[in-house]
């Protein structure tokens, strides 16, 4: 809850017109005050709740030391907000015992150097702690109120995004399972520097529950639908400890889009809704008996077959939505396994086609793959990346992840018909690597100081080193790419040795950041 602070409490005009001065406890005067009490007590620790704030002359207190302490360790562990004196009826001055003993306990000690009413701070206090709580009240009912009528609404991702960041008041975003953005609402200071990076930071991020707030980021994440089927996260720029509220917020525009997914109006049959929960049962358990047995009713047999995956990604070129390419996709991908007399299972996957086929035993699969992605490319241009079949319906899920991987890695001016993993090379390693701590920290530390230095001082240093590998060490046509002269080239390519304390002509050198550099393209696309 947001509720009214102790700091706060001490800035109200009542309080702040008394004279008041923090003696002991400062780090405490951002705790909440739940409620607040006046008392001559000095046992009246029990009684109280925690965040409650007591209000005392001090007139009934213990006058040795050894009892103030007691006093104060009693309050302390009840969990109260604090103490405030009013000095003049019984002390002039605090007794030392009690600072000490509420400094050591980090209990905050006020006191107040004036006479006041300690009604009129009672009655204060109450009103603005009430009107906290009604506030919030009002705020719980917005956001149940918002998210009702969009599920009602039938509301898409875009209607959802939009409230979640109008309630959040910040930028909110929409990643898939591959740490990519799918879709995102700047906040009102824009969102180019919390996008930055997205799919090497989002990497770091693990949810050990539903929701978690990563304060290194200002980060609030919170997990598209279960565990298990990944679909991706909403995360909303957050970069104090979120509230409660927003924490709400987060979740419900999180179930709202995990409840359109299985719900999306927009795909064209149950059918392909079918695969879909299929090809996520498959990937998430492939030994459930459940999403067997459903895969056996649909038509896709689960014994005495091999399975191998393709994954698709149609080239746009701006003339024809996403949503339309993909649907075309799909539609080869389907009539190419029917005319392969091969089952399929053919859905849809963060913009990209999925296709689970199960030749028979004695099928040669790899000319299955290559028939229905050939079909394909007579439909449109895309991009295939293909797994290696396995022999049982328990590793399906290797093969499914797999194929994901391969397209991942592969470069877009490529012209093969269908990428697999032998054809990648070290691309292909990487990919299958790419959850592997040691490649990340080994393309830390072998470009670490590079990227650092042009971060700081504006050198396009990393540029030059990615030109050099990339053009077989051949300085000149590396030169010429960047459209740098030679002499330039070259004296860009020594500082880059000195940064580095490396030497550009070792083959072994020169290798070694080939693969740093593959290997930080493949983390910032967001391959798995």
């Amino acid at each position: 809850m947001s509720t009214l602070t102790l700091a706060e409490a001490l800035d109200l005009e009542v309080i702040r017109t008394a004279g008041p001065e923090c003696l002991a406890g400062a780090r405490g005067l951002a705790a909440p005050v739940r409620w607040v009490h006046s008392t001559e007590l000095a046992d009246i620790a029990p009684l109280l709740r925690e965040g409650d704030l007591l209000l005392s002359t001090g007139i009934a207190l213990p006058d040795d030391d050894r009892g103030l302490a007691t006093f104060a360790r009693s309050l302390a562990h009840s969990g109260a907000a604090g103490i405030i004196l009013e000095l003049g009826r019984r002390w002039t001055t605090v007794p030392p015992a009690l600072v000490e003993a509420c400094e050591s306990f980090g209990l905050p000690l006020i006191a107040l150097h004036h006479e006041v009413r300690f009604a009129a701070i009672t009655q204060a206090l109450g009103e603005r702690i009430v009107d906290r709580q009604l506030a919030e009240l009002r705020e719980a009912e917005e956001v149940h109120d918002t998210f009702t009528e969009l599920s009602i609404s039938e509301a898409g991702p875009r209607e959802i995004l939009e409230a979640v960041q109008r309630l959040a008041g910040s930028t909110v975003v929409l990643e898939s399972g591959e740490h990519q953005v799918v879709d995102f609402r700047p906040g009102p200071h824009g969102s180019r520097e919390f996008l930055a990076g997205w799919a090497g930071r989002s990497r770091t991020i693990v949810l050990d529950a539903r929701t978690t707030w990563d304060a290194r980021h200002g980060w609030l994440v919170t997990r598209l639908g279960r565990r298990e089927r990944d679909w991706g996260r909403l995360v909303v720029h957050a970069p104090h400890v979120p509230t409660q509220r927003l924490i709400a917020v987060v979740e419900r525009g999180a179930a709202a889009l995990a409840m359109h997914r299985l719900q999306d109006r927009h795909r064209s049959s149950q059918v392909r809704r079918t695969h879909q929960e299929l090809m996520l049962g498959l990937l998430s358990d492939s030994a459930d008996e459940n999403v067997l047995q459903r895969c056996e009713l649909s038509g896709f047999p689960v014994t005495m077959r091999q399975y191998v995956a393709l994954a698709i990604r149609p080239t746009i070129d701006g003339s024809q939505p996403v949503t339309h390419a993909l649907d075309d996709v799909m539609a080869a991908a389907v009539h190419a396994a029917h005319a392969a007399r091969t089952p399929a299972l053919v859905c849809e996957s963060d913009q990209k086609a999925w296709v689970l086929l199960a030749p028979g035993p004695s099928a040669d699969a790899q000319a299955v793959v290559d028939s229905v992605a050939a079909a394909v490319h007579r439909r449109r241009s895309v991009v295939v990346g293909a797994a290696r079949a396995v022999q049982s319906i328990g590793e399906v899920d290797r093969t499914l992840r797999e194929s994901m991987q391969v397209l991942g890695s592969v470069k877009h001016d490529s012209d093969r018909a269908v990428h697999r993993l032998e054809d990648l090379h070290v691309r292909g390693l990487l990919a299958l690597l790419g959850d592997d701590d040691r490649v990340r920290l080994f393309a830390e530390r072998e470009l670490g100081p590079l990227r650092a230095h042009d971060e700081r001082w504006g050198g396009d240093h990393l540029a030059v080193l990615r030109a050099l590998t990339t053009h077989g060490s051949n300085k000149s046509d590396a030169a010429a790419s960047l459209h740098m002269s030679r002499p330039v080239f070259y004296d860009r390519l020594a500082k880059i040795g000195r940064i580095l304390k490396i030497d550009l002509d070792d083959p072994e050198v020169i290798v070694s950041l080939h693969v740093a550099l593959i290997a930080t393209d493949l983390a910032a696309s967001g391959v798995p």
